[in-house]
């Protein structure tokens, strides 16, 4: 891989973001619209129960972590959709830019732009509802990395689904977060759940991610067995997501797809 050319594909997103403040406002308006709307129902919460559980870090850190996620996919799928959008696909793909190199610079991008919206949640959950950020303790970095590594496997194999069955996809993708959210028990443990949903989370990396996290906030130590396996798991899926976007990547150039792609596929 040469480095200079998922580079490219970063400035590339930077030069939008530049030129256009409507695509920089959603990379931090929708992650402060989360913690202000949380934090004011955890502050609510926290009031009318007994002091000895805090809702905030319960569950304004749930929502920080999930949203989290989110902007790791998004940030994926949007760098992804600006080619779609543009229709720049042949372009880009005229050059020597491989497939990896391509991907790699998806993920870089969603680094950069994920990383806004972190920092934007950690500042208002803390200045505004008193969530430290080192609520966790320093145990939550792992976590975090397990999310993310789960949300770049979302965002390539949502590139993959779009790139296969045209612009018009786009909408199957905006939803996979709050599809996996209740498979994931975001704000509640998975023993709530009924066993053939309990099946489900154990596929899914955030599943393990919560459950340690809650455990860490009752007192309790995370089983770093099971964040292992939700790594493990995470980064199974980043492999598979990669080679089912390489393989839809190849049958587009094979059967023409890609110089046809318009708005108005969606076959």
């Amino acid at each position: 891989m040469r480095w200079h050319r998922p580079a490219a594909l970063v400035l590339r997103q930077f030069y939008l973001l530049r030129g256009s403040p409507a695509r920089l406002f959603p990379l931090f308006t929708w992650a402060a619209i989360d913690i202000i709307l949380w934090g004011f129902f955890t502050r609510y919460l926290s009031a009318i129960t007994s002091p000895g559980f805090h809702f905030v870090p319960a569950l304004l850190g749930a929502v920080l972590l999930f949203d989290f996620f989110i902007r790791v996919m998004h940030g994926v799928t949007t760098a992804f959709f600006e080619d779609v959008w543009s229709r720049n696909f042949l372009n880009v793909f005229a050059t020597p830019l491989t497939i990896g190199e391509y991907v790699g610079g998806l993920v870089v991008a969603s680094m950069a732009t994920s990383t806004v919206g972190l920092v934007v949640m950690l500042l208002l959950a803390t200045w505004g509802f008193g969530l430290s950020c080192f609520a966790y303790g320093a145990a939550a970095l792992p976590f975090m990395l397990v999310l993310f590594l789960f949300g770049i496997a979302m965002g390539i194999f949502g590139c993959a689904v779009v790139l296969r069955l045209g612009p018009a996809a786009e909408w199957f993708i905006w939803p996979i977060p709050a599809l996996i959210s209740p498979f994931a028990g975001v704000f509640y443990p998975l023993s709530t759940l009924p066993q053939w949903m309990r099946y489900i989370s154990r596929l899914l990396p955030p599943a393990y991610v919560f459950e340690g996290l809650r455990a860490i906030v009752a007192g309790r130590g995370a089983s770093m067995g099971r964040l292992a396996g939700g790594g493990v798991l995470a980064a199974l899926y980043i492999v598979g997501a990669f080679w089912f976007f390489r393989g839809i990547y190849r049958h587009a150039v094979r059967t023409g797809l890609i110089a046809r792609y318009s708005a108005e596929s969606a076959s």
